[in-house]
C-alpha cells in the first residue's frame, strides 16, 4: 500500500520536517545520475520515485532495502530517516494544531465558562486549549467547523465568529447537563398531543410548572435544562439530537415570562416541524417558520387578530383577553410590543418574572 503525505504539512513555527528523498537527491547529484536512471535502477516507476524524492509517499523497508543495493547506503540508515521524518511531521502536524486551536481558544469566553464551572481555571494559552478539546470532546478545536459535529436548530438575536463560538460552547454544556436527564424513547406525537397542557402552564408559578414541564418532555424523549447566559451568545435557546434523546437548552436571558415561553414554543417548533438533525443545521426559513408556530401556538392567528382589530389594550382588556384564551397576560403584552401595537414600556406592569435557577 502506497502512503502519501501532505507536504504543506511538513513545517511548522518551529519544526521542519525533511523527507529522505532530499538526501536521495543529493546522492544523485553527486554521482551524476538522472531520474530516470535511477528509476530504472530500482527498478521502479519513474512517478513513485519522484514522489519519494519529494516526500510525497513512504520509504518503506523494501524500498530501503533496494536504496542499498542501487546506492550502496545501509537500509538502517534510510529506515530511520524515515522514522525520524515521520516523527517530526506528526510534531510539525501538532503544532499547526495548537496554534490554529489557541486562536480559537482566544475567541471562546474561556473566562466565563470557568465561572459557570464548565471548564478547569488557567490563565496559560495551551492549558485552555487542552481544556476546551476536553471539554468539547474533539482532538482539535477546529473540529467545531464540521457540521456533523454541530448540527443545533437555535434562536438568536445576532450572529459574530465570536457568538457563533459562545453558541457551540452553550450548547455543549447543555448536552453534558441533558445526559444526567433519564428519557424515555422520542416521541413526536406524544410532544404533539401535550402541547396544549403546556401552554395552560403559562399561568402557573416557575416552582409549580418547571418539574412538571420537565418530566412530560422527558416522557417525550426531550431533556431540558437551563443554563445562564454566555456574553456576547445572543442566545434564547436551542435544540439538538444527542445520542437517543432531543436536548432543548434555554437560557436564563431575558427572564420576563413571555420571552421564556416564546423561547421554549420556538424550540418545540423546531421538534414538531422536523428541523432537528438536519445536515446543515436550520434555515432562515426554518427559523421564520419556528417563529410563526411558536406565537400562533401561544395565540391563535385568527383570535389575535380579532383582538387588536379595536386597538384598545387597556390592562382590562388584556386581562379579559388572556383568560380567554387561557394564558398568562404577559404573553399576550409582549405579541402586542414585538408587533408594534404598544411601544415596549407600555403594560410590562403585566409581565411575570422568573428566576431561572442552573
Amino acid at each position: 500500500m502506497e502512503v502519501t503525505y501532505k507536504t504543506n504539512k511538513n513545517r511548522s513555527r518551529s519544526i521542519i520536517a525533511t523527507p529522505p528523498g532530499a538526501t536521495i537527491k543529493e546522492q544523485l547529484k553527486d554521482r551524476g545520475m538522472s531520474q530516470k536512471e535511477f528509476a530504472a535502477r530500482m527498478d521502479m516507476s519513474e512517478k513513485h520515485i519522484s514522489k519519494l524524492i519529494n516526500g510525497e509517499v513512504q520509504l518503506t523497508p523494501e524500498v530501503a532495502v533496494r536504496l542499498e543495493m542501487v546506492l550502496g547506503v545501509p537500509a538502517k540508515f534510510w529506515n530511520n530517516l524515515e522514522a525520524i521524518y515521520r516523527e517530526k511531521l506528526i510534531k510539525a502536524e501538532a503544532e499547526n494544531a495548537v496554534d490554529k486551536d489557541e486562536e480559537i481558544a482566544k475567541k471562546l469566553p474561556y473566562n466565563e465558562m470557568a465561572k459557570y464551572g464548565w471548564v478547569p481555571e488557567t490563565r496559560v494559552l495551551k492549558e485552555k486549549v487542552v481544556n476546551l478539546r476536553k471539554y468539547f470532546e474533539v482532538v482539535e478545536l477546529s473540529l467545531l467547523e464540521n457540521i456533523q459535529i454541530t448540527k443545533i436548530a437555535c434562536r438568536r438575536l445576532a450572529v459574530t465568529e465570536k457568538s457563533d463560538l459562545a453558541l457551540l460552547a452553550w450548547a455543549q454544556e447543555a448536552r453534558i447537563k441533558a445526559r444526567e436527564v433519564e428519557t424515555a424513547p422520542i416521541n413526536i406525537k406524544g410532544l404533539v398531543n401535550i402541547i396544549p397542557k403546556i401552554r395552560l402552564m403559562t399561568v402557573m408559578k416557575a416552582k409549580e410548572f418547571c418539574p412538571k414541564l420537565k418530566s412530560m418532555l422527558a416522557e417525550c424523549g426531550i431533556a431540558l435544562v437551563f443554563l445562564p447566559h454566555l456574553q456576547g451568545s445572543f442566545l434564547q435557546g436551542a435544540s439538538f439530537m444527542d445520542g437517543k434523546k432531543i436536548v432543548v437548552g434555554l437560557t436564563a436571558r431575558g427572564k420576563d415570562a413571555d420571552k421564556f415561553w416564546f423561547s421554549l414554543f420556538h424550540e418545540l417548533a423546531h421538534i414538531v416541524l422536523g428541523h432537528i438533525g438536519q445536515m446543515n443545521g436550520t434555515s432562515e426559513d426554518d427559523e421564520k417558520a419556528a417563529n410563526s408556530w411558536s406565537k400562533d401556538t401561544l395565540i391563535p392567528a385568527k383570535d389575535f387578530d380579532e383582538f387588536v382589530v379595536n386597538n384598545s389594550f387597556s390592562a382590562s382588556n388584556v386581562h379579559v383577553f388572556a383568560k380567554k384564551q387561557g394564558i398568562a397576560p404577559g404573553i399576550v403584552v409582549g405579541r402586542l410590543q414585538n408587533e408594534g401595537f404598544i411601544k415596549h414600556s407600555i403594560l410590562n406592569e403585566l409581565k411575570d418574572h422568573y428566576k431561572v435557577v442552573v
